[in-house]
């Protein structure tokens, strides 16, 4: 992507009422994780990947289904398994006989928004056929290369619970996922109203019955991104980007800091989250804000720290009380 769009205080604010309505009508149907839709949404408008973990039946992959269709978006999800191959995830060429060459048929990756659905269930060779595509937007297949959607975002799933016959993701694709998103159970007054809307006819299985419509399309979110960039970072809250990442790396309760990758997302997202909140320039908030699902998982506990029973959250949320936010 290059080039941004110029960004003015009132485009800033009409994008981000457009966002927030895109928001709402999420919200309306994913009921009790609003926090966790507007994360992904982050995500989406910063032009990254997210990773979300949590215990089957808390609506990921409700969620990833409305944001489609709420963007007018291609959707294709990806069951991860033990025997899943590559080529099962990019594509693959194949013989025709009427032009005696190959073609390539290429896999559910080829969509503008993928689930990658139980991630870690798959072997470390299936896996890394996503790296590729996470970094460069484009798959190589028998050494000729094959773009994806110039809005291409892939969410993947994982469960904390279950660690029998799963393949836990390396650094290297962790680092990829620009945001880790814990999601946890809705409260009692969202779980009533999730029967509520069953009572209704909604149906998880139906998407006509989500009751949601597209509020932007492809080209918008394009475009969208390119506000995005054109958010304005003064140089002092680059400067604190920089140091919250860096303090990571000094923390002697982690074996491994945050990388460089780690700022880049970081700064990117929280132009991201400024721009859905209607503004064109990033507050420490924006910063603050990010900086776990960001963080989190990008820093390893030392053994020490984790024979203590210490979180990979609570340290960052130590990096983010310890280093002074700019004024």
């Amino acid at each position: 992507m290059t080039g941004t769009l110029e960004l003015t205080p009132e485009t800033a604010e009409r994008t981000g009422e457009r966002v927030r309505a895109l928001v709402d009508q999420i919200n309306g149907v994913v009921l009790g994780q609003d926090e966790v839709v507007t994360q992904m949404l982050v995500t989406l408008f910063a032009g990254g990947h997210a990773l979300l973990e949590g215990v089957p039946g808390t609506a990921k992959t409700l969620a990833i289904q409305c944001i489609a269709c709420s963007l007018d978006a291609s959707f294709s999800r990806v069951q991860f398994t033990p025997d899943l191959m590559p080529t099962d995830v990019t594509g693959v060429n194949i013989f025709n006989e009427g032009t005696r060459g190959f073609d390539f048929h290429p896999g559910p990756v080829f969509a503008d928004i993928v689930l990658a659905d139980e991630i870690n269930r798959a072997p470390a060779k299936t896996q890394a056929s996503l790296l590729e595509a996470l970094q460069e937007r484009q798959v190589t297949v028998d050494g000729t290369s094959h773009p994806l959607s110039r809005v291409f975002t892939v969410f993947a799933s994982q469960n904390p619970i279950e660690y029998e016959g799963t393949y836990p993701l390396p650094e290297a694709a962790l680092d990829r996922f620009a945001l880790k998103i814990v999601i946890g159970y809705p409260d009692e007054d969202a779980e009533v109203g999730i029967l509520d809307r069953y009572s209704d006819g909604f149906d998880a299985a139906e998407t006509e019955s989500f009751g949601v419509t597209p509020i932007m399309g492809e080209a918008e979110l394009f475009e969208l991104r390119r506000l995005v960039r054109a958010v304005r970072v003064e140089p002092e809250i680059r400067q604190y980007v920089v140091a919250l990442v860096r303090r990571t790396r000094e923390d002697p309760s982690l074996l491994l800091g945050a990388s460089p990758r780690a700022a880049v997302a970081l700064f990117r997202t929280s132009q991201a989250h400024a721009l859905l909140m209607g503004r064109d320039y990033v507050v420490p908030d924006d910063v603050k804000e990010l900086a776990i699902p960001v963080l989190r998982h990008r820093v390893i506990l030392s053994p020490e720290a984790e024979v203590e029973g210490m979180r990979t959250d609570a340290r960052v949320e130590s990096a983010i009380a310890s280093v002074p936010a700019p004024k």
